[in-house]
């Protein structure tokens, strides 16, 4: 549980799902009433399966530094705090409280399960929490509806005045063949079929009736005023110094490809070391940016009412979807060792797997990360810090050619690893157990925050200098410039003459206040070691020789 409740404590602010108090009487008892309305509602809004309402945690900076609320001995009135509130609470809601100790403090976290199929009441009010703000559900009537419509799939809608006319001739055809590539053993019987008898089977349409899936990958562009106010499209954005844009709308089936098409994907070279010959790989790998795409249409949250959008920079696309990761996050897919278990839209998400574009076993994350990596390339990288979109990130370059340089070198780097490497050399956070197994493997060295690549990965990769510059020199060596200097200055040195002198010398990938703590520890060593004597102030030091 205290795993659980750092990982709280960790995202950046509080939202729909998660909310801090600190100690007894921070709010009502009512008010715990209605924030677990409120984090029941919003996890359903944002698609987690729990919300919690935490004591322990300072809501402004997000430390724990524990409560004095004892919920086990709360009461109300003459009646227990927990029986109390679940009299209250419809429909039934069967939340958990987890009470517990860590390091002498107190921790109360409360889960709470999802609202499902209905809005989750107390005292028959539904709450809500908007930004910083717990308010009344009522005043945010497409919430209400997105609730209770949790339990309902909105690809698998049928669109009462759709027809067949509705669907494009070509989109279907390449269908046929997207289906037959799936499914080689009813090619015989596919060429039998009629078109509402294929569609029916490939799970496009239901019963010969017109879905909203159907519409999405293969409804004639004309026809999408029937997902009004949804909005089925992609927009293809050029952010370099030329600037370009354009809308592709339905059947997605034939939009992607030529979406595709419009990106400027060019050879990019490697050198590598002791080598004449180059490698040449293209900046994209077309099956990557399709598995992005597709992966975009099946999760997209269509009750947004919100575009797909592919921007295209000189190094990189980003592709951005609207809705959450809907289950776990990008990292669970990584290994190809997750499957997950629901989709936002199931309908829509089985037909993209009978027409051959997606996979419904998490693989789809899995094969991006090995075709990067087959070329040399960083990984793909994920974005969620906006709660409501899913950011990805393809890069069509290098960020440190040494890196690329490495893979080409060493092919058996398990997945893992070259996964770890590549947030290392993007400088992003790593677990501290992960960070212990590069250091055990010999790939990384230094000390906590001041890690740097090792003599190991140095030497492979061709980073000597940059090894050599950020672990810097032994402390023995530093001390003897500072006796040096101030035996050749006779008069003595202040404490920022010993700062220059050292600055540059000292590791680069330190800080300027961590270098300033560096210099004031070796001159404090020198003085405890009573081979230097302050002769100024403590404000204004000036060191020289003891003899």
């Amino acid at each position: 549980m205290m795993l659980l409740l750092k990982e709280l404590a960790e995202l950046p602010e509080e939202s729909e799902w998660v909310e801090f108090k600190l100690n007894k009487g921070s709010i009502t008892n009512e008010q715990i009433g209605e924030y677990i309305s409120a984090m029941s509602n919003g996890a359903c809004i944002k698609n987690k399966p729990l919300g919690y309402l935490v004591w322990g945690v300072r809501n402004e900076d997000h430390t724990q530094v524990g409560t004095n609320f004892n919920f086990s001995i709360a009461k109300h009135g003459n009646q227990d705090l927990e029986l109390w509130l679940r009299m209250l609470l419809h429909p039934s809601v069967n939340f958990s409280i987890h009470e517990f100790d860590h390091e002498e403090r107190h921790f109360i976290v409360l889960q709470i399960p999802a609202a499902f199929g209905e809005p989750t009441h107390f005292q028959k009010k539904a709450y809500i929490r908007i930004n910083s703000n717990k308010t009344d559900l009522r005043n945010f009537p497409d919430l209400v509806r997105q609730i209770y419509n949790s339990h309902k799939d909105w690809s698998a809608e049928i669109v009462t005045n759709a027809l067949l006319q509705d669907i494009d001739p070509e989109a279907v055809a390449l269908a046929r063949v997207k289906f037959a590539e799936r499914n080689p053993r009813l090619i015989d019987e596919l060429n039998s079929w009629d078109d509402l008898t294929f569609l029916d089977k490939a799970k496009i349409t239901i019963n010969g009736k017109i879905t909203r899936t159907a519409l999405i990958l293969l409804g004639k562009e004309e026809s999408s005023h029937y997902l009004l106010p949804a909005v089925a499209q992609i927009t293809w954005k050029l952010d370099t110094e030329e600037k370009a844009y354009e809308h592709y709308g339905s059947p997605m089936l034939l939009s992607t490809t030529l979406v595709g098409n419009r990106i400027r994907n060019y050879k990019y070279k490697f050198f590598p070391d002791d080598e004449l010959l180059s490698v040449t790989v293209d900046k994209y790998e077309n099956k990557v940016i399709l598995e992005a795409l597709h992966n975009c249409i099946a999760h997209q949250n269509y009750l947004e009412n919100s575009r797909i959008i592919l921007t295209e920079k000189t190094d990189r696309l980003i592709f951005t979807n609207a809705g959450n990761f809907f289950e776990g996050t990008p990292e669970d897919y990584y290994l190809g060792q997750k499957t997950p278990k629901k989709y936002r839209n199931p309908w829509l998400a089985q037909a993209m797997v009978n027409l051959n574009m997606i996979d419904t076993l998490g693989y789809g994350i899995h094969r991006m990360i090995q075709e990067q990596r087959k070329r040399f390339f960083p990984l793909p990288q994920f974005d969620l810090h906006d709660p409501n979109i899913v950011e990805l990130v393809i890069y069509g370059h290098s960020i440190d050619e040494n890196y690329s340089k490495l893979l080409l070198r060493d092919t058996d780097l398990p997945l893992s690893t070259i996964i770890l490497l590549d947030r290392f050399q993007k400088k992003l956070l790593i677990p501290e157990n992960e960070l212990n197994n590069l250091k055990k493997a010999g790939l990384i060295t230094g000390r906590k925050p001041n890690y740097h690549i090792s003599e190991k990965l140095a030497t492979q990769s061709g980073q000597i200098d940059t090894y050599i510059k950020n672990r810097g020199f032994d402390k023995t060596f530093y001390k003897k410039l500072v006796m040096d200097y101030i035996s050749i200055s006779k008069t003595g040195v202040s404490k920022s003459e010993v700062k220059k002198l050292l600055w540059e010398k000292l590791p680069d990938i330190m800080k300027d206040d961590q270098k300033v703590n560096k210099v004031t520890n070796i001159l404090q060593e020198l003085k405890r070691e009573k081979k230097i004597i302050n002769t100024g102030t403590d404000a204004k030091p000036f060191w020289k020789l003891t003899h």
